[in-house]
């Protein structure tokens, strides 16, 4: 993995450093739009006086099953230190199930067998088509043929999106899901929701920001003790009725009858966690697959059989059984650098520390080299992202300005998690003063890079603050009759920036203009070329050329 010298680029003098500004996109909009709502003198004359171009984050640039699958967080930054596009979870989940290889594979096999040796088949995972976590569609396929090999009871956990799919929209997914069950249901398939609840609230919560979220899971589908309803409709109706909030955040709940939850999970059971992504299904699966556990008190391990729909963590091996192959991601621009000597600086707060290690270097956890590399992660506020919407921006930044004065890194990283996280709350007020915020600290830290003889690369993982209100088709915002706007709490379709900033008053070096489509992963070429080095062969090409 030696990087060749290059002869057309001179290594920078000073530190590189890929700032990540993550969800904020470029929306061809203005209503709605939270990153021009705000007020953002730095980033404003950033874009107006350094080389700029707009980069895809969403679709097929991205490794996703089509242009109209948004991009997020998870393979945003895999294409970003990767240097190339793979296919990605849903992409390879629906080619595996269409091609029938999952249902050839041992893990499928075990589970169906276990459900038909007298157990309960459990699928638990999030609710929707967002694509980003995982589909509804892959769900059915699997209830499908369940049913076809002959298993006679399954029960259905789900988990409530708001928020890669419209914010108050689950009914919209869970009556016509009814209906479609009751077309399945026979007197040999029973078939149900057993539990459920928002995807904040319970079960979903990554990089042990707050296990309560698992625990409070746990303890709705696998022992049954929470709120009873007679139907996941009813506790959704109940709920929005006593409580101001949107899907995400609705309690859990127990589908019960007679007083008896539906579907508890027990010994002798079955479950399938069908979410494709990882960060958000490694607690819940740690929870299910550790003999000794420590987070929380779980209570008596049921004996199941417990698969992934993917491997979660390559590193772990978490889950042990899982049903799709994750794509394999090698030769990552950090592995490279390490490979090479390049000492490296990644640091986020918590919401986003795993993008700027695990997915950064393919969905590996650990380091490549531990002399090379420090890692540093800012503990993330666990409270409502609106509640506190500058989150930890100051805190990076102060220690990301050490780093870079320190003269040990020439190779820096950071993920603000901003406008990503506070865009996901719907809340377009907190998410203009996200930008604020964030806009402060680029304003500090933009000089000390400049001063250290440095380049800074300001770009995005995928859009979301700036389309905080629902569109219609032909792009405008939606209104009611009194001229109310729905807020929008999912990612965006658009663009995101891409600004090379240097204190050079000449640099030898420019953005290229012939590329039809660039995207996310050119960017790993281009922090290459401004170290020194030649990318590989098979990296996509850089977005600069010598001047």
């Amino acid at each position: 993995m030696k990087l060749v010298k290059s002869s057309r680029f001179s290594p920078c003098p000073g530190p590189v450093v890929t700032i990540v500004l993550d969800g904020v996109g470029i929306s061809p909009h203005d209503d709605g739009d939270a990153v021009k709502a705000a007020r953002t003198p730095m980033l404003d004359k950033l874009m107006a006086n350094f080389p700029m171009t707009k980069l895809l984050a969403h679709g097929k640039a991205v490794g996703m099953p089509s242009d109209e699958d948004m991009g997020n967080s998870e393979v945003g930054h895999n294409a970003i230190g990767a240097g190339r596009v793979f296919a990605q979870g849903a992409k390879l989940v629906a080619e595996s199930i269409a091609s029938g290889h999952l249902w050839q594979g041992h893990a499928w096999q075990e589970v169906v067998a276990t459900a038909k040796q007298g157990g309960t088949l459990h699928f638990l995972g999030l609710f929707s088509d967002g694509n980003v976590h995982s589909h509804i569609d892959h769900l059915k396929a699997m209830i499908e043929r369940a049913k076809q090999e002959g298993v006679g009871k399954v029960r259905l956990h789900i988990l409530l999106d708001g928020r890669d799919v419209g914010e108050t929209s689950a009914l919209d997914y869970v009556d016509p899901f009814e209906t479609y069950l009751d077309g399945l249901r026979s007197a040999d398939f029973d078939v149900a929701i057993a539990s459920g609840g928002g995807r904040m609230k319970i079960t979903m919560d990554r990089y042990e920001a707050d296990w309560s979220m698992v625990q409070r899971g746990w303890d709705i589908h696998v022992k049954g003790e929470g709120r009873q309803f007679a139907s996941a409709h009813e506790a959704i109706e109940t709920y929005r009725n006593e409580l101001s909030v949107i899907d995400q955040d609705l309690p859990g709940f127990v589908v019960a009858k007679d007083g008896q939850p539906l579907g508890k999970i027990g010994d002798g059971d079955a479950v399938v966690f069908f979410n494709f992504r990882g960060d958000r299904a490694i607690e819940i699966s740690r929870a299910f697959t550790e003999e000794t556990f420590c987070p929380f008190h779980r209570g008596p391990l049921p004996k199941v059989t417990y698969a992934g729909m993917m491997q979660y963590d390559g590193d772990t091996k978490l889950p042990p059984r899982f049903l799709v192959e994750p794509p394999a991601i090698s030769r990552t621009m950090g592995e490279y650098l390490a490979k090479n000597g390049v000492a490296q600086y990644a640091i986020s707060e918590t919401q986003k520390y795993g993008h700027v290690t695990y997915f950064w270097n393919g969905n590996r956890s650990g380091k490549f080299d531990d002399a090379l590399e420090t890692y540093v992660e800012i503990p993330s506020d666990v409270v409502p992202f609106e509640q506190r919407p500058w989150m930890k921006c100051a805190e990076i930044t102060d220690a990301l300005i050490d780093a870079v004065r320190s003269g040990q890194y020439q190779y820096l990283r950071v993920n603000y998690a901003n406008g990503d996280m506070v865009g996901h709350t719907g809340n377009f007020e907190a998410a203009v003063t996200a930008m604020q915020g964030l806009d402060l600290q680029l304003a500090r830290l933009i000089p000390a890079i400049i001063e250290a003889g440095g380049v800074a690369l300001i770009t995005a993982d995928h859009g979301n603050a700036d389309e905080m209100y629902e569109l219609d088709k032909k792009g405008n915002v939606t209104r009611d009759a009194e001229g109310r706007t729905k807020a929008k709490t999912s990612h965006t379709l658009n663009p995101v920036p891409f600004v090379l900033v240097s204190g050079e008053a000449d640099p030898a070096y420019k953005l290229r203009s012939d590329l039809a489509a660039p995207g996310l992963s050119n960017i790993a070429a281009t922090v290459l070329n401004l170290l020194g080095y030649e990318a590989p062969e098979d990296y996509d090409p850089s977005l600069i050329e010598p001047a």
